[in-house]
């Protein structure tokens, strides 16, 4: 039985029947990590993948779900990363997930350039001049200001990763997207598919989703607006469907 820690708690990802091993002091994963792993194109049995800025693990194990291709999930913090391993290992997923508890910058030097299918990244959102929330516990504020990562470098290491053709998926905040289009061009990472996310209908969006394929040719595809809520403050069909398998 895996053993939680402090006031660690164990979570069900309902809509793929697993366990996630998560902490309200320290990391829970949001929504995003939900989006993203159903966002991305996961490649098949022989694919290879890679997680960047894995935290407690979330999408690797959405993406287990998904695929038979092994994962491979970097977390720089000694914290989430062991949270990651139990969650592997109280879902009997060893076989398939790795958790490595490493630096993001570099990390093709250890793990292999040019031989990954897929790179799936959740990175910090804000600036680091922005940290202002000095009563943040350090994990939480290094999860989510560019305190070790900036946005530029974690799309550098994914392009270092990707094999030609492999595809790169983040999800973001809307109002870094030129600086995203701008850092995976300059990093030879083509981007083809952009979807908005929206708190509800009448809202600005909040949630950027983008892939790009490494030296692709130029085609954008903006994918159709997805909604969190209905006029009833519910959540939609799609994302009930995303977050518990429901059909309705």
């Amino acid at each position: 039985m895996t053993v939680l820690k402090g006031d660690e708690r164990l979570d069900y990802l309902l809509a793929e029947n697993l366990r996630i091993i998560q902490s309200p002091s320290v990391f829970s994963f949001s929504l995003d990590a939900v989006l993203l792993a159903r966002f991305a194109h996961v490649p098949g049995r022989l694919g290879k993948v890679v997680d960047l800025c894995a935290g407690n693990g979330a999408i690797p194990l959405f993406l287990s779900a998904r695929t038979k291709a092994q994962i491979t999930a970097i977390e720089l913090q000694e914290r989430l990363a062991d949270m990651a391993e139990r969650s592997v290992q109280y879902n009997k997923l060893e076989a398939q997930l790795k958790i490595i508890n490493d630096d993001v910058i570099g990390i093709a030097e250890k793990i292999g350039y040019d031989k990954y299918d897929l790179v799936t990244c959740n990175p910090p959102y804000f600036p680091a001049h922005e940290a202002s929330e000095k009563n943040l516990l350090e994990t939480i504020a290094i999860a989510r200001h560019e305190i070790y990562l900036t946005l530029d470098q974690a799309i550098q290491s994914a392009s270092g990763l990707l094999k030609q053709g492999g595809r790169a998926a983040f999800v973001h905040r809307p109002g870094r997207l030129l600086d995203i289009v701008t850092s995976m061009r300059a990093h030879r990472i083509e981007p083809k598919r952009i979807q908005l996310v929206y708190s509800k209908a009448g809202k600005d969006a909040n949630t950027l989703l983008i892939e790009g394929t490494k030296d692709g040719k130029p085609d954008l595809k903006i994918l159709p607006p997805l909604y969190v809520y209905d006029t009833n403050g519910d959540y939609t069909e799609e994302v009930r469907r995303l977050l518990y398998g429901e059909n309705s």
